[in-house]
């Protein structure tokens, strides 16, 4: 009898610690594909990463959060709703189970469930990965952070747009790179998507 009883517990416990964690796909749309009003720098690479990660997820049965940006500020050029743009890109389409969760700024925490929905879930770990790096995926892992919880970015299943300032044309690969080197110092641990999957097999 207590054999049984520690065998159930130590199943329960195992089971418990693989919910803390979850995924975060953040705005993988079709706006960010070519054809799309906001193509990205090697966004076709991202969302094949990306759904690396996704699968081995559905495997283990871990919770898996999609962030999906429509645009409601007047002018909006992409994610607009009612258009093609605005859907989530086909190779991460969300199962029927998973969790989307609509957002209207960067930061997927703001005027969000997204923060309730993790507390509900038990979460503590978070991996993340999505589009663009520089923007949504930055705002969202800092605030993550900020709410504290343990943020592993999958770098190649993100993308960014090539950047103008100063009449200088930064591109989005520099972008990519400068943004996730700066979020692997204290906000996350950035890893690919291989060397991810290969870690929690």
């Amino acid at each position: 009898m207590k054999t049984i009883s520690f065998i159930l517990l130590l199943i329960f416990s195992l089971t418990m610690n693989a919910q803390q964690k979850a995924l975060v796909i953040i705005d993988i749309q079709n706006d960010y594909f070519a054809g799309g009003n906001m193509p990205l720098v090697r966004s076709d690479e991202a969302v094949l990463n990306a759904k690396l990660v996704l699968e081995q997820f559905r495997n283990e049965g871990l919770p898996v959060i999609h962030i999906q940006h429509i645009s409601d500020r007047p002018g909006a050029t992409f994610f607009v709703p009612g258009t093609p743009g605005v859907e989530i890109h086909s190779e991460v389409a969300p199962l029927n189970n998973e969790k989307i969760i609509v957002k209207h700024f960067p930061n997927s925490f703001r005027e969000t469930e997204l923060l309730d929905y993790l507390k509900e879930l038990g979460i503590s770990d978070l991996v993340i990965c999505g589009m663009m790096t520089s923007m949504c995926v930055d705002a969202t892992t800092r605030a993550a952070k900020d709410f504290g919880y343990n943020c592993t970015v999958i770098g190649d299943a993100c993308a960014a747009p090539n950047l103008e300032i100063n009449g200088k044309t930064v591109s989005g690969e520099n972008v990519h790179n400068a943004f996730l080197a700066a979020l692997n110092y204290f906000y996350a641990t950035v890893v690919n998507a291989k060397d991810f999957n290969s870690a929690n097999n």
